[in-house]
């Protein structure tokens, strides 16, 4: 299961790897997962076709009892197979489709995230799971339709796919933790094994409309129909592959899975069938209608997805199972008709039919292909597109909607008869119509290679058409029993079942479709006249009035003032803790007080002095400064008092760097800002500023004045040594009890410094740069640059406290230390290069890229907290043991040791790249005004004296 579910993500990561292999090597490295994945299925077949179910579950977040579970059953299975085995025909139609010029190692790395995304949303056996996998379907398309970014078609195509289908995933999101609330599990067998439970609930509407969302924006049905059509600007395989097996099946999908616990009720068939019903007859009009191949069978897909949502929404067990063979069966013509169209495309230089027609003697085998996949579309015999149709029909014959007979059957018979007039003109007029004057290539079969993946498709629908029983009976009914939650009904397709309403509807079907094809032209002048409205027009005009009304609301909010926004902030969260306060009621603390001692008096009354000191001399950015490291000094010495020597060692180190980091910025801005703000003003932030202290200040004097009601630290305590294998509790909880915590956290760091680095890389270029080089022009300059006894003294320090901090990383774990101190500690001493001896010597040696050390850190992390996973432990829980050696004694050794060597790099990574790119700044602004920049001030080339 879980090699299944991880396959595709291990090939899209070779594929990262490996992108300047050949062709053919990308090609195979993406065949494999594919292979392996069908290899995978075929040996747990026999068990899953007599009904049985695979599961695998790991503990998520079992305080809450939340799990990774995966789950293959039929339903499950038969999705799993379209989506590898399809998959498996989509890249080796792609290796011979895309251009030389194509980047086929990001095309195929591309395609293979999201087929990973695709397995994992048919095996989650947690909804959770499932909503993270169906977003992630939405972003992997939104990179597989905009893969010709360079064509607007292409961008607005992906955009307009993640706005809707992101907007649906939104709203699933919501109806799906319904759903877990309801059932009090947030397991799929769970939820399955509880659908009296969930209908009769009081949420149970809510939920469904929600799920219906996400379902319906999924599958492109109306009214979010529109997206699709504009995905086809994709490369031609990723339209197969999304069209046939994928994307706009997952709600679909979605729909079978949930069918034992939200169908059965009028609200469930009123709304699934009325969509489902509109939608088939509206794909099939427009279709008739449209010029490009591609929009012609992308109609197509809309109108089918509308058929399979309308079997699902009748509610009973037999249109479900009808549902199930439709679905394959759709798969299967429509891959390959989507493959064939791209064969045309290919070889003639254009997908306008109108420009198109008499290929059948120029390119017979991809005729003989187009016409059998047509005909299998159209519901036409002996092939399996007029099985399930004829079952469709059959259902639809017998089914009531508002009272009414005859409204379902006729709807069902106008799609049929659309169908078979649009499924015909792409045989006639593509293939069979006259040749026009000349084509804009010559057209001519294509290679083996590009054809022979939908011939297999083909021959499979021909195959099901003349033994469905054989090929499919069991396939079909188990994965049947699976949306039906209980024994399917029986399974009897056929060729001839005599005359039946069914086969009546599907004669006049068959007939008024052809009428219609030697009408089209009358009937398309028509439509042309009609004053339809257009989707994509109003989908662009909405999105432009809800952009326009977000920044009115952006202006209106966020006028660019950072102190009207940090005040509205400290405003609402004194407001908020005000208002708790007086409704929860306080009553004082019980805990006695201890007498404050001198020195602490002092410490206090130095830390107000310097508090004061910086709003006086809030225009002094030096001085400033200055007094901003007096208030930390004293933090840091208060946490010494208070026996915390890591939040110590941690407070000293970071207000070292940031002081340092400031004093290098400082150098590149005025040393005295204009006046920032009125006194008005000033007295206004004053007041909210004390009325944010006095808040801070009375809620840890009611924390520290209780005495603790079983406090978690009292657990760390007990368990740090025995449960993590560290003395030293702060260190053990950061690396172990919480490490996911500071995971997140070091992430965050990397991001800031990423983000850092993307506002200071213009800095130097444009109007900010001419003021930056006109300010720096300005500045008056010392003597002496760069102080020899500075810079020698640096560089002895260098190795001394990269020691210091290896010694502090590696004591961390047992007595204070760990590898953020340690991390700030080494940055300490490479800000000190740059200081000493230059900002351009000390980047000309540098040899570490920040980037890289940044990456690796979180990803060092990262697996460290994801081993575990796979000894049954929970994440980022660690492990540790003793070893002993000779000479050296025994010692420990702990996996929150690599962790701690994660966290280190991310804080050196982030500091250094802060470091480095107020260097080039600096360098950018100053390379015309000084000629010598070197250490110690010393030109080397002076050194050497005149040549003889």
């Amino acid at each position: 299961m879980v090699p299944l579910c991880l396959l595709p993500f291990v090939g899209t990561l070779l594929l990262s790897i490996m992108g300047r292999a050949s062709r053919n090597g990308l090609a195979a490295i993406a065949l494999l997962p594919a292979m392996a994945g069908l290899v995978l299925l075929a040996r747990v077949a026999p068990f899953i076709l007599r009904g049985g179910v695979v599961e695998w579950h790991m503990d998520w977040v079992p305080i809450l009892g939340l799990e990774i579970s995966l789950r293959l059953d039929a339903l499950g299975f038969l999705f799993a197979g379209l989506i590898l085995g399809i998959g498996l025909l989509i890249i080796l139609y792609a290796r011979f489709y895309l251009a030389a010029g194509d980047a086929i190692g990001r095309f195929l790395a591309m395609l293979l995230l999201f087929q990973g995304a695709m397995l994992g949303i048919a095996l989650s056996g947690n909804i959770l799971l499932l909503l993270i996998f169906w977003e992630l379907t939405s972003l992997s398309s939104f990179l597989l339709i905009g893969f010709r970014s360079d064509t607007a078609a292409g961008r607005q195509g992906a955009r307009m796919a993640l706005a809707v289908t992101g907007g649906g995933g939104l709203a699933l999101i919501g109806g799906l933790v319904l759903l877990g609330t309801i059932v009090g599990s947030f397991e799929l067998a769970d939820i399955l094994a509880s659908g009296d439970i969930i209908r009769a609930s009081a949420l149970y509407p809510v939920a469904l409309i929600l799920i219906l969302l996400g379902c319906f924006t999924k599958s492109a049905q109306f009214p979010f129909h529109f997206w699709l059509p504009h995905a086809m600007a994709a490369p031609t395989p990723v339209s197969a592959y999304l069209h046939s097996a994928t994307m706009v099946k997952a709600g679909v999908f979605l729909l079978a899975r949930f069918w034992p616990v939200l169908s059965g009720t009028d609200l469930w068939f009123y709304l699934v069938t009325t969509t489902g019903l509109i939608t088939m007859i509206l794909g099939a009009a427009v279709a008739l209608f449209r010029h490009d191949l591609k929009a012609i069978l992308a109609y197509s897909t809309i109108s089918h997805l509308g058929l399979l949502t309308m079997l699902f929404g009748f509610g009973t067990p037999v249109a479900a199972m009808v549902g199930v063979f439709h679905l394959l069966n759709h798969a299967l013509f429509k891959a390959a008709l989507f493959m064939n169209a791209g064969i045309v495309d290919h070889e003639t230089g254009t997908r306008d039919i109108r420009l198109l027609g008499g290929l059948a003697t120029l390119m017979p085998i991809t005729a003989t292909l187009g016409l059998v996949a047509s005909a299998s579309m159209a519901g036409l015999p002996p092939l399996a597109g007029f099985l399930s149709k004829e079952m469709m029909l059959e259902e639809a014959g017998h089914t009531l909607w508002a009272g009414q007979f005859w409204i379902v059957p006729l709807a069902a018979v106008i799609a049929a008869m659309l169908s078979v007039a649009y499924s015909l003109r792409y045989i006639v007029h593509l293939y069979f119509g006259p040749r026009p004057a000349s084509y804009p290539a010559q057209p001519h079969d294509p290679p083996f290679g590009l054809w022979a993946p939908s011939a297999l498709l083909v021959a499979l629908t021909i195959a099901i058409g003349l033994f469905p029983q054989t090929l499919t009976a069991g396939l079909i009914t188990s994965a049947a029993a699976v949306v039906t939650g209980g024994t399917a009904p029986p399974f009897k397709p056929a060729l001839w079942h005599g005359v039946t309403p069914a086969l009546v509807m599907s004669i006049v079907a068959v007939m008024i479709g052809t009428l219609m094809l030697w009408r089209h032209g009358i009937l398309l002048r028509t439509w042309d006249a009609l004053p339809l409205p257009d989707a994509k027009r109003m989908f662009d005009r909405t999105l432009d009035w809800l952009v326009d009304r977000a920044k009115d609301m952006t202006q209106a909010i966020h006028n660019g003032s950072l102190q009207r926004q940090l005040g509205l902030l400290f405003l609402v969260a004194i407001l908020v803790g005000a208002l708790g306060v007086w409704t929860g009621g306080y009553a004082p603390g019980t805990r006695p007080t201890i007498p404050a001692p001198p020195m602490a008096i002092i410490a206090w009354g130095l830390l107000l002095a310097a508090v004061a000191a910086v709003v006086k001399a809030q225009r002094q950015r030096y001085l400033t400064l200055v007094y901003i490291s007096v208030v930390g000094l004293v933090v840091s010495l208060a946490f010494v008092y208070l026996s915390a020597p890591d939040l110590a060692l941690t407070q000293i180190s970071v207000e070292v760097v940031t002081i340092l980091l400031l004093l290098l910025a400082l150098n590149l801005m005025p040393k005295q800002p204009v006046r920032l703000s009125s006194n008005a003003l000033r007295l206004r932030d004053g007041l909210i500023g004390l009325a944010g202290g006095t808040a801070a200040g009375l809620a840890a004097w009611a924390v520290m004045t209780r005495e603790p009601n079983d406090p978690i630290s009292a657990y760390h305590w007990a368990n740090s040594y025995s449960g993590g294998g560290g003395t030293n509790v702060v260190n053990v909880t950061l690396v172990d009890f919480r490490a996911f915590d500071t995971f997140g956290e070091i992430t965050v760091l990397g991001i800031a410094a990423l983000t850092i680095f993307a506002l200071l890389q213009p800095a130097a270029r444009g109007p900010s740069g001419q003021r930056l080089r006109q300010w720096v022009a300005d500045l008056p300059r010392s003597p002496e640059r760069h102080p020899m006894m500075f810079a020698v003294a640096a560089r002895l320090l260098l190795p001394l406290a990269t020691m210091i901090g290896l010694f502090i990383f590696l004591r961390g774990h047992n007595l204070p230390g760990g590898g953020f101190i340690a991390g700030l500690v080494v940055s300490i001493a490479m800000l000190m290069q740059y200081m000493a001896s230059g900002f351009e010597w000390a980047d000309q040696r540098r040899r570490i890229d920040e980037h890289m050390l940044i990456g690796l850190g979180v990803t060092i992390a990262a697996l460290t907290g994801l081993g575990s996973l796979f000894f049954g432990a929970p994440l980022f829980t660690s492990a540790f043991g003793y070893v002993t050696l000779p000479l050296v004694g025994t010692f420990e050794l702990a996996t929150a040791m690599l962790f701690d060597i994660g966290v280190a790099m991310t804080v050196i990574g982030a500091v250094m790249l802060a470091l480095a790119e107020l260097s080039h700044i600096s360098q950018r602004a100053e390379k015309a005004l000084v000629e010598d920049d070197g250490p110690m001030d010393i030109d080397p080339a002076k050194l050497r004296g005149p040549r003889s």
